[in-house]
C-alpha cells in the first residue's frame, strides 16, 4: 500500500471514529421522552442541562452556575418590581428561638413537622464513637432553623414600630429556608431552598389588603410577562391557606404533565401576628392600635415551573427575558486559519449584539457542531447563530430558533437588527403555546362522575361549582387526590351546583392534582 493510500484510509478511519464518538456522546445526552416518564424526563433535564445536582445530605440541592444564573435573572426582575413600588431589602437571622414559634399556635402547627431543630452547639472527638455531640454544649433554649421568618421579623417590628409615622413598613429579604420535606424533587420541593419573603406592616386593614393584592399582581406579571407562564389568580380555600393568615392569594399554573403548580402566594395576615408579638402604634389621634400585616413569597420553585411549562423532549426551552444566554454562537471551522477567519467575521456582529444588550455565549470548543447543537438545545438557549467558512464567503449566517426549530439564513448586516425582534417573537410564542395548552386542558364539569373521569383519565384544570365547605373539599381530595387550587377572581357561581353535594355553589373553583 503506497503512502497516499495509507494516509487516505487513515483519514477515513479517523472520520469514522470521530463520528462514532459523536454518536455515543449524543446518545448519552438523550433524555427520557415526556410521554414515557414525565418525572424521569424532568430530573434528567435538570441534571443534564447543568441546572442543579443532588447535595450530599438527602433532600438538599446544589444549584449549579447555569441554574443559578437563571434564578438570578428572575430575582433581579422581581427585585426591581418591588423596589419600584416602595419596598426595601433587609436580612434577618437564620436561627429562631423555639419560644417564638410557640407564640403563634396556628402558624407553628403548619410547619411543626418540617422544622429542623438545633439542640447543641459543639461537637467533640470520642475515641470509641468518633465525632459526637458535646453534651455540655446543650442550649438552654432550642433554636429552629427558619422554615419562614414571620416570628423573628415581628419580634423586630415590635422594636421598630412606635407611631403611625413608622408605617407602612415594607421590607423584603432574599434568603434560604429549611423545611425537612419527606418527598423531594429538585427545584420543586427540597429541604433547603432559596426564596424571597416580604413582610409588611400597615396602619389599616384596607392598606394591608391593597398590599396583598398588589404583590399578587406583581407575581402575575413576573410569571406571564417574563417566565411566559400563564397563571390563574385568586384566593386559596380555608384549608389551603397559609398557617396564621386571614386570607391567602395565589397564582396557579398548569404544567406539561397536566398537574398544577402553586407558583407564588401573598397573604393578608390581618392582626394575628401583631397580637401575638404585641406590635402596636400610636395613631394620629393618640390612640394605641395593633398594626395589620402581610407576607408573601416566591422561590426557586419558579425554575421548576419554567422547565415543566416550556420543556420538550430535547430539553429546556427558555423564555428570552430570563435565559442566562439569549443567543449562543456556534462557529464552525476546520483549522486555525478558518477559525481565525470566522472569528474576524463574527467580531463586529457580536459587538453590535452586545451593544444592544443581548446576552451572548460563544462556544469555541473543539467539538463537532452537532454535539454543540445538541448541548445548547438541551440547555434551552432561545437562539443559535451558526457561522462557518462558507457563510463567511457568502456574507451570511444561520439563525435557529429553539422554540420551534425554524432555521433562516441572514445577511451579515441584518443579524444585529433581526435578533431582538426574534427574541420578542420567541417570548410571545412560548407564552401563547403555554396558554393554548392550558385552555385545551381546562374542563368544565357539572357532575361528580364526570369530575372523577376527567381527573383519572385526562388531568388538567377542572372548573366547577363548590359548596364552600371543608367537608366537601376533603371528601373530594381523599377520593381523587384533587384539591381546590384557586378560587379565581373571575369566578361566576351563579346558577351552579356543587359537583359533590349538589347544593347551590358558593364558589366556582379550579380543581387539579398538584405538585
Amino acid at each position: 500500500m503506497n503512502t497516499y493510500n495509507k494516509f487516505h484510509w487513515k483519514r477515513i478511519l479517523n472520520r469514522v471514529i470521530s463520528r462514532l464518538n459523536f454518536c455515543v456522546r449524543k446518545m448519552s445526552k438523550g433524555i427520557t421522552p415526556q410521554s414515557k416518564d414525565y418525572s424521569a424526563w424532568y430530573t434528567e433535564v435538570v441534571t443534564k442541562a447543568s441546572l442543579a445536582d443532588y447535595g450530599p445530605v438527602k433532600g438538599t440541592m446544589v444549584v449549579r452556575p447555569y441554574g443559578f444564573s437563571l434564578w438570578d435573572n428572575i430575582k433581579e426582575i422581581f427585585d426591581k418590581m418591588i423596589k419600584d413600588t416602595g419596598h426595601v431589602n433587609a436580612y434577618f437571622p437564620l436561627f429562631i428561638p423555639k419560644s417564638f414559634l410557640a407564640k403563634e399556635a396556628e402558624h407553628v402547627e403548619g410547619f411543626a413537622k418540617e422544622c429542623a431543630v438545633v439542640t447543641h452547639t459543639r461537637l467533640k472527638a470520642d475515641d470509641e464513637h468518633g465525632i459526637v455531640v458535646d453534651p455540655e454544649s446543650k442550649l438552654e433554649e432550642e433554636v429552629i432553623v427558619r422554615p419562614t421568618s414571620e416570628t423573628v421579623i415581628w419580634a423586630m417590628y415590635k422594636k421598630w414600630i412606635q407611631s403611625y409615622r413608622d408605617l407602612p413598613l415594607l421590607i423584603n429579604q432574599w434568603a434560604n429556608v429549611v423545611r425537612w420535606e419527606m418527598r423531594t424533587r429538585l427545584f420543586l420541593r427540597t429541604t433547603e431552598f432559596l426564596w424571597q419573603e416580604g413582610h409588611t406592616a400597615h396602619a389599616t386593614a384596607k392598606e394591608a389588603e391593597e398590599e396583598a393584592r398588589l404583590i399578587l399582581e406583581l407575581y402575575r406579571q413576573l410569571a406571564e410577562d417574563y417566565l411566559a407562564m400563564p397563571v390563574h389568580t385568586g384566593m386559596k380555600s380555608e384549608s389551603e391557606k397559609f398557617a396564621g393568615a386571614e386570607c391567602t392569594y395565589c397564582i396557579e399554573s398548569l404544567m406539561g404533565d397536566k398537574r398544577a403548580l402553586q407558583a407564588g402566594t401573598s397573604h393578608n395576615l390581618g392582626q394575628n401576628f401583631a397580637k401575638v408579638f404585641d406590635v402596636t402604634f400610636q395613631t394620629r389621634d393618640n390612640k394605641e392600635k395593633l398594626v395589620y400585616a402581610t407576607s408573601w413569597g416566591v422561590s426557586t420553585r419558579l425554575v421548576g415551573g419554567v422547565i415543566m411549562t416550556h420543556g420538550d423532549d430535547k430539553g429546556l426551552r427558555l423564555p428570552p427575558k430570563i435565559a442566562p444566554y439569549q443567543i449562543v454562537i456556534v462557529p464552525i471551522f476546520r483549522d486555525e486559519e478558518s477559525q481565525q477567519a470566522v472569528k474576524n467575521y463574527l467580531d463586529p456582529i457580536l459587538a453590535d449584539l452586545r451593544n444592544a444588550g443581548i446576552r451572548i455565549h460563544e462556544d469555541w470548543r473543539k467539538e463537532t457542531p452537532g454535539f454543540k447543537f445538541n448541548e445548547w438545545e438541551m440547555k434551552g438557549v432561545p437562539l443559535r447563530l451558526e457561522v462557518g467558512p462558507k457563510d463567511v464567503e457568502k456574507g451570511k449566517a444561520v439563525l435557529v430558533r429553539r422554540d420551534n426549530g425554524e432555521k433562516q439564513f441572514v445577511e451579515k448586516g441584518e443579524i444585529s437588527k433581526c435578533v431582538p425582534g426574534l427574541l420578542d417573537e420567541i417570548q410571545k410564542s412560548l407564552f401563547e403555546q403555554a396558554r393554548t395548552f392550558r385552555e385545551k386542558n381546562t374542563h368544565t364539569v357539572s357532575s361528580y362522575d364526570e369530575f372523577k373521569k376527567v381527573i383519572a383519565n385526562q388531568g388538567g384544570f377542572i372548573r366547577c361549582g363548590w359548596d364552600g365547605t371543608g367537608e366537601t373539599e376533603m371528601a373530594i381530595k381523599e377520593e381523587t387526590k384533587a384539591t381546590v387550587r384557586v378560587i379565581p377572581f373571575d369566578e361566576n357561581p351563579k346558577d351552579l351546583s356543587c359537583i359533590y353535594s349538589g347544593k347551590p355553589a358558593k364558589h366556582e373553583v379550579i380543581f387539579a392534582k398538584a405538585y
